[in-house]
């Protein structure tokens, strides 16, 4: 005992070489000594993640050199964290090492020497933490997510075609202004290209095609072989800002060119289902349910109770009839059993992510508690709000705030100081015009916002903490339209907000109109059918780029609230089939921190530093159109545990500090006693196997997600970096009107 403590303190005391940079999954961490003794660190058990603090523990054993036995013990850790969700990351800033237990080994120097060199050590040993990995092997009794509460779940007009379609939105009547760069009238409260022509009719232009109608609201016939030439002007802008703003062409979505779609227009909020050609079904096996395997749509059919069931934003709601105008909204977990049965690998597992009581719902809402983090630096960061007119403020119901109506930004007034939240980061000025400062509190009331305010958004923003350079804020996918409700994920509050016009057009958050559908790396999509040119950046006014931001999808970005998406994965672990013209929304989250001279930005450590030029983008990450999640499921999910990847990442802790391993030879778990490894008596003890059995299959599960998410990033084409500096005021969804 003396010896390895003293060999220890020595240890401890001496410089620790390692390597910095290891792959997220590359556990245990080792770190060598000069004198080649090794202190190893298995894979982190997260017992809690709030915000950013993580608090975890680890098994962790020492051995000293010239010896061939290690000991082992465990120690326990709570971090300050930053978040990277974009390249699903988590890097350790800090921490405190509250407790340190090898078993039989109580000398007080030893266990404070050890505490003092995780504290300053394992941060740069960590490097790159997978979230993935923390998300999946996070504790069961992980603290109750913040709810949402009081969403509204009314169903909205739901269509249901057979033939391709496509649903156009207009947020209203519509409302006409002139481009003079065009020269026509162009319909501004509306995503899409719908212009007037100077004969009168209604032109509407949309994955290379050109459609006709007498009106705005249609009806729409396609016209490609009758299209006045003044309107080529309008094509031309249109295909040119996608290409460029975009993010990247794809020849498979490029080839969907020659289908015509059925147009349906809407002006008020609306979805749609469809099918190509009269459904069909296929089963699923080991459940009563079916779904229509020819429809882009998650549709499914209840053969006991001979009810239909979709999933739309998140939600779910149930008809006997898919014509049905009164479909009924059904909570995650009042659905019938044989949702949550649906096998991880078959055809329609993307849609457990909203099945209350799985894997892939727990780890949709854990995700959605873990914030972006960044530390903004409180002497350079800015930001600007502009009125269409004086400033109008307005009550926000049930609290002592008034919320800015008359601005895209997100403003609100408490007492005699003004708020702003600009890219995830919070402002504060005295006067509704600024100066802006970067603001060290948020007022207490913006909690208390009910989601049928247009600014509930701002209450998933936080600041973490403050020091006399900089600021460290966070937002949660909250801010983008991503609510915990219950046990699943839900996109948008699923009221509609009255927008702002009369100088200028200013939409609001739709929840409703783009068949949203969750992916667990990109967050939510908009669903089959909305690609190519369907939305018009070219139309757009006073956008610093010549495209629209926010609005529409949520709050302003630096880029359009999308980027193409080629592939879309069938199967949680699935083949992968490719079904094109499907886009993320608000996909780039990291990048929202960057906002007027790039004062924000990451560096090659995930770490926001000062910068003055430009920008780069990066990668695409899930390009899987939001279907499914983990795609090209390894084997080894299947294979005895002995058999798994990586066999030395086998050494798990319990909450007492008692270390295990599962036997490579019996498979059978072992504790670590006196030194050695003796059988775990399943009979005596088979809540301890059982809790055992669990963490080993959530740590898998936690590989493949990564393993997965690091697959499709690499199989992506990343967008052009923009060199041209940036405005906080985001683009558009600020258009003129008359």
């Amino acid at each position: 005992m003396k010896i390895f403590t003293r060999v220890l303190i020595v240890m401890l005391g001496t410089l620790l070489a390692f390597t910095t940079k290891a792959a997220p999954e590359d556990w245990p961490k080792t770190i060598n000594t000069p004198d080649g003794s090794t202190l190893k660190i298995f894979e982190l058990q997260p017992e809690s993640f709030k915000g950013n603090i993580l608090k975890a523990r680890a098994a962790i054993s020492y051995l000293e050199t010239g010896k061939t036995d290690p000991v082992f013990g465990t120690f326990w850790m709570v971090a300050t964290v930053e978040t990277d969700r974009d390249n699903r990351i988590i890097s350790i800033q800090s921490m405190k090492v509250p407790n340190v237990k090898f078993p039989g080994q109580e000398d007080p120097n030893l266990i404070s020497n050890l505490k003092s060199a995780l504290e300053t050590q394992f941060p740069q040993a960590a490097g790159d933490i997978s979230l993935d990995e923390v998300l999946s092997s996070l504790d069961q009794n992980q603290e109750e997510a913040k709810l949402s509460k009081d969403l509204n779940n009314d169903a909205p007009k739901i269509f249901f075609a057979t033939r391709p379609a496509i649903l156009v939105l207009i947020d209203g009547e519509p409302k006409l202004q002139f481009n003079k760069d065009l020269g026509i009238d162009a319909v501004i409260n509306s995503p899409f290209t719908i212009v007037k022509n100077n004969d009168g009719r209604f032109y509407l232009y949309g994955g290379k095609h050109w459609y006709v109608a007498p009106s705005a609201t249609g009806p729409f016939n396609y016209t490609n072989d009758n299209v006045p030439s003044n309107l080529q002007k309008v094509q031309n802008a249109v295909d040119q800002a996608n290409n460029s703003d975009a993010g990247y062409t794809d020849s498979a979505t490029n080839s969907d060119e020659n289908q015509v779609s059925d147009i349906l227009v809407s002006t008020r909020p609306a979805d749609l289902i469809q099918s190509n050609g009269e459904p069909a079904f296929s089963n699923i096996d080991g459940t009563s349910l079916s779904y229509v395997s020819n429809s882009p749509n998650d549709i499914f059919l209840d053969n006991n109770a001979k009810l239909y069931y979709i999933l739309l934003s998140g939600r779910w709601y149930t008809s006997p009839d898919l014509n049905s105008a009164r479909w009924q909204y059904v909570a995650s977990n009042a659905l019938p059993a044989d949702f949550a049965r649906i096998p991880e690998g078959s055809p329609k597992d993307n849609v457990l992510a909203s099945v209350a009581g799985t894997d892939a719902a727990r780890e949709a809402v854990m995700d959605a508690q873990i914030p972006q983090t960044a530390k903004v630096d409180r002497a350079t960061a800015s930001t600007n709000v502009t009125y269409d007119g004086d400033p109008n403020f307005q009550n926000v119901p049930g609290t002592d705030l008034q919320y800015g109506v008359n601005t895209q930004a997100s403003v609100i007034r408490k007492g005699n100081t003004y708020y702003s939240v600009d890219k995830g980061v919070w402002f504060e000025s005295q006067s509704p015009n600024g100066p802006w400062v970067v603001s060290t509190q948020r007022p207490e009331d913006v909690d208390m916002i009910p989601p049928s305010s247009p600014v509930y958004d701002m209450k998933y923003v936080n600041i973490y903490d403050v020091t006399p350079d900089y600021v460290y804020m966070g937002y949660t996918p909250g801010y983008l339209n991503t609510y915990v409700y219950g046990p699943t994920v839900v996109y948008g509050t699923g009221f509609y907000y009255n927008p702002w016009f009369s100088g200028y057009y200013y939409p609001r958050p739709w929840t409703w109109g783009f068949s949203m559908v969750y992916n667990p790396w990109a967050g939510w999509s908009l669903g089959y059918g909305y690609g190519f040119g369907w939305f018009h950046f070219g139309m757009s006014f006073g956008g610093p780029f010549g495209y629209w931001g926010g609005g529409w999808w949520g709050p302003n970005v630096y880029r359009p609230p999308f980027g193409w998406n080629r592939a879309r994965a069938f199967g949680y672990y699935g083949n992968r089939s490719y079904m094109n013209r499907s886009v993320h929304v608000n996909n780039y989250t990291s990048n929202i921190y960057r906002f007027r001279n790039d004062v924000v930005t990451r560096d090659n450590r995930g770490n926001f530093n000062g910068r003055t030029n430009g920008f780069n983008r990066p990668n695409i990450p899930g390009n899987n159109g939001g279907r499914g999640g983990l795609s090209n499921r390894p084997n080894s999910m299947n294979q005895p545990p002995s058999a798994r990847p990586n066999a030395q990442n086998n050494v798990y802790s319990d909450r007492n500090g008692n270390v295990y391993q599962r036997n490579p030879q019996t498979n059978q778990w072992q504790q670590r006693q006196q030194n050695q490894w003796r059988p775990v008596q399943q009979t005596n003890n088979q809540q301890q196997v059982k809790n055992l059995n669990r963490q080993q299959v959530m740590r898998d599960r936690g590989a493949v997600r990564t393993q997965n998410f690091q697959q499709t990033r690499s199989n992506s084409s990343p967008p052009p970096a923009r060199t041209s500096g940036g405005s906080s005021g985001g683009g558009g969804g600020r258009r003129k009107g008359k």
